[in-house]
């Protein structure tokens, strides 16, 4: 009786192993695939430190601009809910779904020389395609969906009442928005943002269709992977161990920022909500 209760206990950790096995092996090969002596000479590598410090500055703009531009949108999407909202929800997970080679085409077809934009920037003597700035844009485009739908899942569960109060209180649209509805919704902002970052560091397909692979310009980490992929499989391993690891760091704040915000600002994210708090700034 009791080894039945046991394997009973024991069986849906049993059933998850099948795809736990499929999700970790291939990292656990690629962990195993080369010594340190390996990893530190594909950091050596001269295709190593530009491609780093591109994907670093670059991606770092990108989170800015999905921050700065998609916030308004995430608390549009929460606070207005109906078709219309519905309708632009869906738009904003098309790139989720759609290839990323798909979408460096698309680019290409409105900021191309001869796509919707194309004449345009060229009689302003601007040029996107190929160049640095077009890294960014496909980052931008293939990973914005990831904190978009984050932050208005998080605006979505703050209490409209508290806003109410806070307008009750004296506050403007504006001030309720930055003093209840920001501090309540951000661990889920930030674990949206953090997702939404890792998603723009391991971007490829839209950036080789849109942004080509230039090393220094436009050659970020997975492009440089591919390209040593072509003559050194040792120095490809070791710049993917590096991605790898640069993701796990990032994985990091993912799973433990939201808790440790939550507690700072006494929201519902590991911590007991404190609606005071929020309205007093306290």
């Amino acid at each position: 009786m009791t080894g039945r209760r046991s394997l009973a206990a024991r069986a849906p950790f049993l059933a998850a192993v099948p795809m736990l096995l499929i999700l970790a092996v291939p990292l656990l090969a690629l962990a195993g695939a080369s010594s340190p002596g390996e990893i530190a000479a594909g950091a050596r590598h001269p295709l190593f430190l530009p491609a780093l410090w591109l994907s670093a500055r670059t991606t770092l703009v990108s989170l800015a601009i999905m921050v700065l531009a998609g916030t308004p949108l995430a608390w549009w999407m929460a606070s207005r809910p109906g078709r219309r909202s519905r309708i632009v929800e869906s738009l904003v997970d098309l790139p989720i779904v759609v290839p990323p080679a798909v979408m460096g085409i698309a680019l290409l077809e409105t900021f191309g020389r001869n796509g919707l934009f194309g004449p345009a920037l060229s009689s302003l003597g601007l040029q996107i395609p190929f160049t640095t700035a077009a890294v960014v844009a496909a980052q931008v485009v293939v990973s914005a969906p990831f904190y978009v739908q984050g932050a208005a899942t998080a605006f979505r569960r703050v209490d409209e009442d508290l806003l109410i109060v806070a307008r009750t209180l004296g506050h403007s649209p504006a001030s309720a928005f930055f003093r209840v509805a920001v501090p309540l919704a951000l661990p889920g902002m930030v674990a949206g943002a953090a997702l939404a970052w890792a998603r723009a560091l391991g971007e490829f397909g839209a950036t080789l269709l849109f942004a080509g692979n230039l090393p220094g310009t436009t050659q970020t980490m997975p492009l440089a992977i591919y390209t040593a992929l072509e003559s050194d499989a040792r120095v490809a391993v070791a710049l993917s161990l590096v991605l790898v690891g640069a993701s796990a760091l990032l994985l990091f704040p993912l799973r433990t920022l939201p808790a440790l915000i939550g507690r700072r600002f006494g929201t519902g994210y590991g911590a007991g909500a404190s609606p005071g708090r929020a309205l007093t700034g306290s």
